[in-house]
């Protein structure tokens, strides 16, 4: 099986190392950050820091300005790596190790842009925003979304990318000093908490039927035993989760948000797959970062499996949280995949992380035994020596 680990450019550039050591793990290739969100990220190996924080999100390259001249949406630059094209820096020390490099865009996931023109944001039955939330609705978000995907995507040297929250984000977020686990949201509760309310979603609404107020007014009444913390309100395994919802929210209105949500997502989807393609050389690998159940968002936004593995080369799938969780993503995606569609089993090997590394090599053979083609390991920076033993191990076996 093909095996990629994930790496940010701060994890290479500077470190002389850095590129040989990720080749001796064994992996084929890594997927390397071309842009991404803000984040705190511990470098245990790297010679001249331990953390690096990342403010906010940004592209880790240099823009083309011709291509964003005039709007107001735009990609943000980064000053906490050194030099002007760290992502460049670090996919060639990477190559000269003999791994491909493929690009890690991240997409609507962006606080900073949210703080700068909230008007962007997904907007709650409440009236919160999520300034982290990006409205894929709204079309100048689509836009400068799909614009995103094709400059950070195709990058020079990449031979493929891989597109993360490309679809909803919602309400699961980790936050900066988050407070928000007083009260536990089930599946069913974040979806419903997640629901945007802005014009245009209010408009989407109403085309199906639905009125803005009225949905809102039944997703507070949903919600009200949740916040009385009734035990149950919201709660459901992840097969149960969508029935939870019909049942709080009544099968016709939970299925009118879902209608006008898909329809949302699959229209961006296709467009970001085909903008990347549009400026790609032929057999560049488009990849999505996904999860089976339509109605899930955050970085493995849902999808209907059957549709996008006709638009893009393949899937990376979530496959943490023990063997069911993994059959229940990986089954229906590869039941839907074609001859040559990429199922790729995505596992977290950072045991301080939650991960697993010593378990590696049998979650990796019961993801194969399940339909997965390739595996992905999250996160070779992040990883203690411990934890990149067990990978070394796991691979060699």
């Amino acid at each position: 099986m093909k095996t990629s680990a994930f790496l940010y450019p701060w994890d290479v550039v500077g470190d002389p190392a850095a590129a040989e050591r990720i080749a001796e793990l064994g992996v084929d290739q890594v997927t390397l950050a071309s842009a991404y969100h803000s984040t705190r990220a511990l470098t245990p190996r790297h010679p001249r820091h331990r953390i690096v924080t990342a403010r906010h999100a940004a592209v880790l390259y240099p823009v083309d300005e011709a291509r964003w001249l005039g709007r107001r949406l735009r990609p943000y630059g980064q000053d906490w790596v050194d030099g002007e094209d760290p992502f460049g820096a670090a996919a060639e020390a990477l190559r000269a190790a003999g791994l491909d490099v493929h690009t890690w865009v991240v997409l609507a996931h962006n606080s900073r842009m949210g703080a700068e023109h909230p008007d962007t944001s997904v907007v709650n039955a409440y009236g919160d925003r999520y300034p982290w939330a990006p409205c894929i609705a709204r079309p100048e978000v689509r836009d400068y979304l799909v614009e995103l995907a094709a400059e950070a995507a195709v990058r020079p040297g990449a031979g493929g990318c891989e597109l993360e929250s490309l679809g909803w984000y919602g309400v699961a977020h980790l936050h900066a000093h988050d407070k928000i686990g007083g009260v536990e949201l089930g599946g069913a509760a974040q979806y419903l908490m997640s629901l945007c309310f802005c014009p245009v979603c209010a408009e989407g609404y109403l085309a199906l039927g639905v009125g803005a107020e009225e949905l809102r007014g039944a997703v507070r009444r949903a919600l009200a035993p949740v916040w009385a913390g009734e035990a149950g309100a919201g709660q459901a395994d992840r097969a149960g989760e969508w029935g939870e919802v019909e049942k709080l929210l009544g099968a016709d209105l939970a299925g009118a948000t879902l209608a006008w949500r898909l329809r949302v997502a699959r229209e961006t989807q296709e467009a970001a797959i085909d903008a990347v393609r549009v400026h790609a050389e032929p057999g560049f690998q488009v990849l999505l970062h996904g999860d089976p159940a339509p109605h899930r968002c955050g970085a493995n936004a849902g999808v209907d499996a059957g549709h996008i593995l006709g638009e893009a080369d393949g899937l990376v799938l979530p496959c943490g949280g023990g063997a069911e969780a993994r059959e229940s993503v990986l089954r229906p995606c590869a039941a839907a995949a074609r001859e040559a569609s990429v199922i790729a089993a995505n596992f977290t090997v950072v045991a301080g992380m939650g991960g697993s590394p010593g378990t590696l090599a049998a979650d990796a053979a019961h993801a194969r035994s399940l339909g997965a083609t390739e595996l992905r390991l999250y996160h070779a920076g992040l990883a203690s020596e411990r934890d990149l033993a067990a990978v070394r191990s796991a691979l060699r076996a």
